[in-house]
């Protein structure tokens, strides 16, 4: 899926201008998996996003320009059936099917 694919490119994008060890844009693109216009947009996203993203031509690589932390992650939780009726505002998937809302 698109959005599990874009996290952890986000995740992997923070780990390696963290570390210092991106390369230059070109090689940081294909560590990603990604063009080096969509590159170019994705860091301009973060900046917009006050990401503190600075480039060094000496060391050839990007980095943070001050402390900055990045945290995107997904998480899954099976409820039971009180969780999903407070879920639904007290309302149970089997009360909406009997419900007269949905019957013309």
């Amino acid at each position: 899926m698109k959005l599990f694919e874009y996290i952890e490119r986000i995740n992997l994008l923070h780990k390696l201008i963290n570390n210092r060890k991106t390369g230059n844009p070109e090689k940081f693109a294909k560590r990603l998996g990604i063009s080096t216009v969509r590159l170019y947009q994705l860091i301009e996203e973060l900046k917009i996003m006050q990401a503190p993203i600075c480039y060094s031509k000496k060391d050839k690589t990007y980095y943070y320009c001050r402390k900055f932390e990045i945290s995107a992650k997904l998480t899954f939780t099976p409820l039971d059936d009180d969780e999903l009726i407070n879920l639904n505002a007290g309302f149970s998937i089997q009360s909406f099917a009997n419900n007269n809302f949905f019957k013309l």
